[in-house]
């Protein structure tokens, strides 16, 4: 579905899965309106453009295509990204009247007489341009069929994620790097734990979050605000708090949670979890619970299988092990899921629940995990492709529970 445009390396969408909706649903055209926080606009348009709504338009017809309303002083940009054609006038418009405007002079638009036109939209196209489609004589129909599209990632994406995934790896290697060169204080707690430092000061997960998202941009990717890295039961960092003054202690586990983006707009997943002293208590066992939960649910994944048995059988080899999977804690970040989507969005479809069917191109995290008010959190994450067979599994897939130099 993929094909190369006018930048290097760049990936391009095929439009064609529109031309079949539109097709089933003898409509005129289709419209999507958004600014840079919309996913789906930029799978259809590969346009990294402003926080400002813009138009994308695809036609029907014998002379179909597809139009990106280019937002004003964008022009060049647009046309620089996109794989069709850039319409630059009117660019003071709202986006709802210049798309209405692609369908006027469009050859379906411009054919339909009688009843009101159809036009194609998003579940989530805003209301003012929804009203200027409306207002110029059509009637809107929502469709799911690029949220549909995007699921089954192409060979073009996978590889995008596959070089996220690489960055993803370096990082966390570089925290485990960290940890293992910390040194421990002389004094233990009453918890029997030592605070680490490292480059003679204490060791905080902030830190730590620094040293991972500096790694990260080395290899040409984004943190997006996205790193978290949990200490035993205190406050992450990277979630919008600060944890300066919490230093990490050699028998707490460490949650160390990474999904990078890179320069195509795709996204990572990893989650590693190690503990630099333990004393083979809750942590170790939680520890050994969750990778066993990992590749149970893995063992589930292939073409046809249903999603929801991939968090079953995760779910019950954590209840094998005594561990509750349905208790815990809120993590920042959201609930503790056994796992997600990965793609333009750092959490997307499909979801690991009953319903689901897999299917050959579907890029997953699977990420089980337990927590506990009073220990913290263990989890560990494998991102992969789902193929016919089975899976590949996109990046390095070691893991230890002992931080490694």
């Amino acid at each position: 579905m993929s094909r190369e445009g006018s930048e290097s390396g760049s990936i391009r969408t095929d439009w064609s899965f529109l031309d079949d909706a539109l097709e089933a649903a003898d409509a005129v055209g289709f419209v999507a309106v958004g600014g840079r926080r919309d996913d789906d606009l930029r799978y259809l348009t590969r346009f990294d453009g402003p926080e400002r709504e813009y138009a994308f338009v695809r036609t029907a017809g014998t002379t179909r295509e597809s139009v990106l309303c280019a937002p004003a002083g964008f022009e060049t940009k647009a046309t620089r990204q996109f794989d069709g054609r850039v319409a630059t006038e009117r660019a003071g418009d709202p986006a709802g009247e210049r798309a209405a405007a692609i369908l006027d002079h469009s050859e379906a638009g411009a054919a339909s007489d009688g009843e009101p036109p159809l036009v194609l939209v998003p579940p989530t196209i805003p209301h003012d341009a929804a009203v200027y489609l409306e207002r110029a004589g059509y009637e809107l129909q929502s469709t799911t069929a690029v949220a549909d599209a995007r699921r089954i990632k192409t060979d073009s994406e996978v590889d995008a994620i596959r070089g996220v995934q690489a960055a993803a790896a370096a990082a966390t290697r570089r925290a485990e790097a960290v940890l293992a060169a910390a040194d421990a204080a002389a004094d233990a707690g009453d918890d029997g734990g030592s605070e680490l430092r490292w480059q003679d000061a204490p060791l905080t997960p902030d830190r730590l979050t620094r040293e991972v998202n500096a790694e990260l941009a080395r290899h040409g990717v984004s943190d997006v605000g996205n790193t978290v890295v949990s200490v035993g039961a205190h406050r992450p960092a990277g979630d919008g708090g600060t944890c300066e003054a919490v230093s990490i202690r050699t028998n707490e586990p460490i949650r160390i949670e990474v999904t990078p983006r890179g320069p195509h707009g795709y996204h990572g997943a990893l989650t590693r979890t190690v503990v630099v002293d333990s004393d083979g208590g809750w942590d170790r066992r939680a520890y050994v619970a969750v990778e066993s939960a990992l590749d149970a649910g893995l063992s589930e994944i292939e073409a046809g299988a249903d999603a929801g048995d991939v968090a079953r059988e995760a779910d019950a080899e954590l209840a094998a092990f005594g561990f509750d999977p349905t208790t815990g804690i809120e993590l920042p970040d959201g609930p503790l899921g056994v796992g997600y989507g990965v793609g333009l969005s750092r959490r997307e479809s499909p979801p690991l629940r009953g319903g689901t069917a897999l299917e050959a191109g579907m890029v997953i995290a699977v990420a089980p995990g337990v927590a506990d008010p009073e220990q913290g959190c263990v989890r560990l994450s494998a991102l992969i492709v789902v193929t016919e067979s089975g899976y590949e599994r996109l990046g390095d897939d070691s893991h230890s529970f002992s931080p490694r130099a």
